[in-house]
């Protein structure tokens, strides 16, 4: 050995890598910050996907309230028959029916039966919107026994309810609409919890874009004029009635 590696080698032994010691303290640390960190994110991902679950079901009912009064305010004032002279209007607190034109793309316009009605399925309450075409009643059989409702859409679904009612132009709140002559002039979308049935400040109302039959837009007196449209009777082929707007 020269006297130039004996003078290297002090130099070598001080440049080595990390002791045995130092490789297990990094190990330890790296372990401690790792659980650290894994704790920190279990207590903080159980709450994060709760709020994005909230966040997620609160714009479907959103989506879904739009939907509903988009239909509702878009109720045509349209008679069953040529003998009938009420329009197709009937509500509860669960179930309305009525008809309207439809706005499906990419299709013409014309008139359809709606259904929006409450049921319950294997994930709880639902809220379905359901259609059928248009046709002229029979007069001699029951309205809902000629209609045959298909495509059901989910528009709201637990842990959310909707109940209905609707008013006239008195402005009171009714649990159910039939056989008034008259389209209700609003309605109103009353969102509950299903769980402790309490009102939630998500419920809204909508006015109706009709509620009158044209017949009657140029008579001194509405309420005469539905009277005598009562009365009436026709031997002509079953037609509808066209309705006119609500005024301002």
């Amino acid at each position: 050995m020269t006297g130039r590696d004996r003078s290297r080698r002090p130099a070598d032994r001080w440049t080595a890598g990390f002791t045995m010691f130092e490789a297990l303290l990094s190990v330890a640390l790296m372990g401690a910050i790792v659980l650290s960190l894994g704790a920190v994110a279990g207590q903080w991902l159980p709450n994060w996907h709760r709020g994005f679950g909230r966040v997620q079901r609160l714009e479907t009912l959103d989506v879904g309230l739009q939907r509903l009064a988009e239909d509702l305010e878009s109720a045509e004032y349209v008679t069953p028959n040529s003998v009938a002279k009420a329009p197709i209007f009937f509500g509860d607190k669960k179930t309305v029916t009525f008809v309207r034109v439809s706005n499906a793309p990419g299709t013409d316009p014309h008139l359809e039966f709606i259904r929006l009605a409450e049921t319950v399925d294997e994930r709880g309450f639902a809220l379905v919107r359901s259609r059928a075409p248009f046709k002229p009643l029979d007069p001699g059989r029951p309205i809902e026994a000629q209609l045959y409702f298909a495509d059901p859409v989910v528009l709201i679904r637990a842990p959310f309810r909707v109940s209905f009612a609707f008013a006239g132009a008195d402005r009171l709140w009714r649990g159910s609409w039939a056989d008034s002559g008259l389209l209700p002039t609003a309605a109103r979308i009353e969102v509950r919890d299903a769980a402790t049935d309490k009102v939630l400040a998500l419920s809204t109302a909508t006015l109706l874009h009709v509620d009158l039959p044209a017949e009657c837009v140029t008579q001194k007196s509405v309420r005469q004029c539905l009277e005598e449209m009562r009365g009436q009777t026709s031997t002509q082929p079953p037609k509808t009635t066209a309705g006119v707007g609500n005024g301002p």
